[in-house]
C-alpha cells in the first residue's frame, strides 16, 4: 500500500471511529448496554466493509487500472449486499439494540464517505508519473531524427 493510500485510509478510519465512540456513548446512555453494543457493532461493520472496499479498489487501480470504474461499481454493489445480508440475519436479534445499530451504521457510513471525499480532495496525487515522462524524454533525446 502506497503512503497516500494509507493516509487516505487513516483519514477515513479515524473520524469514523470517533463517530462510533460518540454513538456508543449516546446509545449506552439512551438504551443501556445493548444500545452501546449495537453502536459498536455498527461501527465495526462500517469500518470493515468500507475499509476492505477501499483496499480492494486501491489494489485494482494499481494492478488493473482499466477495470477501475467497473470494479468500483461492483464493489459498491457487493458492499450494499453484504450489509443487507447482515441486516437480514440480525433483524430480530436481542444481542444488541437494532435502532442504535441502524443509526450508528448510517452515521458512520456518512462520516466515512465525507472523510474519504475530503481526503481525496486534499491529497496531492500526481496525475502523470514523472518517471515515465523522464524515460520518454530520454528515449526521444537519444534517437536520431
Amino acid at each position: 500500500m502506497q503512503s497516500n493510500d494509507a493516509r487516505l485510509l487513516l483519514h477515513a478510519v479515524v473520524p469514523t471511529l470517533a463517530t462510533g465512540a460518540i454513538a456508543a456513548a449516546v446509545s449506552g446512555a439512551v438504551a443501556g448496554a445493548t444500545g452501546a453494543i449495537g453502536a459498536v457493532v455498527g461501527t465495526v461493520l462500517v469500518v470493515l466493509v468500507m475499509g476492505a472496499g477501499l483496499v480492494v479498489l486501491q489494489q485494482t487501480a494499481k494492478k488493473l487500472p482499466q477495470l477501475f470504474q467497473m470494479m468500483g461499481l461492483l464493489l459498491y454493489t457487493v458492499q450494499i449486499l453484504f450489509v443487507a445480508v447482515f441486516l437480514i440475519a440480525f433483524k430480530d436479534t436481542t444481542l444488541f439494540d437494532t435502532k442504535a445499530f441502524a443509526f450508528t451504521l448510517l452515521a458512520a457510513t456518512l462520516v466515512w464517505i465525507a472523510a474519504q471525499t475530503r481526503g481525496h480532495m486534499k491529497a496531492k496525487i500526481l496525475y502523470v508519473d514523472p518517471d515515465s515522462a523522464d524515460a520518454k524524454k530520454a528515449e526521444t533525446a537519444g534517437s536520431p531524427t
